[in-house]
């Protein structure tokens, strides 16, 4: 089940005995965790009728006598197991599964990893409540899922926008949902967040990030380029070399590709390399400059400068010297 549609029955107060979220992305289980809180019982219930406990200082007798206690003053009671990747009696729950509380919701927090699926206790759940996994979403859909939640929360962001926001925090959600919330608080409901906006409030420059460096060789803009890269060199923070040298192996990879695609739209280069539309566009132009021949010896390049990078057949070059000589090779 969607994670949204978990959360829509919540709000509407349609609870389930049981909800067993799992997975190794940790945001959608607090998401759906921080809604059953919120909805489950009133601000004057929770003092009896709501327990948090942890998997590492829990054991499942004292488990599931808590989630079958009785509410007191209340429609209902909340028991949460948190950290449970800690707890190692999940099994033991298995009779409470079978048979829960009628007059309790009980969560199970199991993160940062996929809990066994052919394990009796967690098919046993599905007979009785919801099992979610929390997947990762994908590099390559990241900024679309970005536009969904921005979107979603009454406004709206350009595709530029996005792909930064995804290239510096990271397949890390939690850390976007966080920054956007904060931009959502200074930025009037309904604006379109553009690279400006981003750029004041998260600190994420527009005009010098690993983005722009790739669309700069792409483009062959060697002055441009050059001024990224010098500005990386004396902002060591704002990426490495290794990130760089990353990225470009990932553009180049695609545009060989792209010079083998029969179908050379816009549209059908956002499908095959699982990328933005925005991007494809970018990428189609950059496959018009750049030869599969050149092409060839760019990730080759690459290559060297990845083994220089860690100190391979180099002893002097700083990684900024090194990031110079590279981009020049790269567009020559």
């Amino acid at each position: 089940m969607d994670y949204k549609l978990i959360i829509k029955n919540i709000e509407s107060k349609k609870f389930e005995k049981i909800y067993f979220l799992h997975g190794e992305e940790t945001h959608f289980i607090d998401v759906i965790t921080n809604a059953i809180i919120e909805h489950a019982l009133e601000d004057h219930e929770r003092d009896f009728n709501q327990s948090i406990l942890y998997g590492k200082d829990s054991d499942a007798r004292s488990i599931m006598a808590e989630a079958k206690g009785y509410p007191m003053m209340a429609q209902r009671r909340l028991v949460i197991l948190k950290e449970a990747q800690n707890f190692r009696g999940i099994e033991d729950l298995k009779p409470y599964f079978e048979s829960p509380s009628d007059q309790t919701i009980f969560v199970v927090n199991y993160k940062y990893k996929n809990y066994d699926s052919r394990k009796k206790a967690i098919k046993a759940v599905e007979k009785n409540g919801i099992v979610f996994k929390s997947d990762k979403v994908p590099e390559y859909k990241l900024s679309n899922w970005i536009e969904s939640f921005v979107k979603s929360s009454g406004y709206g962001i350009t595709p530029k926008a996005a792909m930064l926001i995804a290239e510096f925090l990271g397949n890390d959600l939690s850390k976007i949902c966080n920054e956007l919330d904060k931009l959502q608080i200074l930025v009037e409901k309904g604006t379109t967040i553009n690279e400006i906006h981003i750029e004041e409030n998260i600190g994420i420059s527009k005009d010098y990030n690993i983005f722009e460096l790739i669309n700069a060789i792409g483009a062959r803009d060697v002055s441009k380029a050059n001024k990224i890269v010098d500005y990386f060199d004396h902002n060591p923070k704002a990426t490495s070399i290794i990130m760089v040298v990353s990225n470009l192996y990932n553009h180049f990879s695609r545009l060989m590709k792209i010079h083998f695609l029969q179908n050379k739209s816009k549209e059908a280069i956002a499908s095959a390399l699982r990328v933005h539309p925005f991007v494809a566009g970018q990428m189609l132009n950059s496959a018009q400059i750049y030869n599969p021949k050149k092409i060839a010896a760019n990730i080759a390049i690459l290559h060297e400068y990845d083994l220089k990078s860690k100190g391979i057949n180099n002893s002097s070059f700083t990684h900024g010297q090194l990031m110079k000589e590279m981009t020049f090779k790269l567009m020559h």
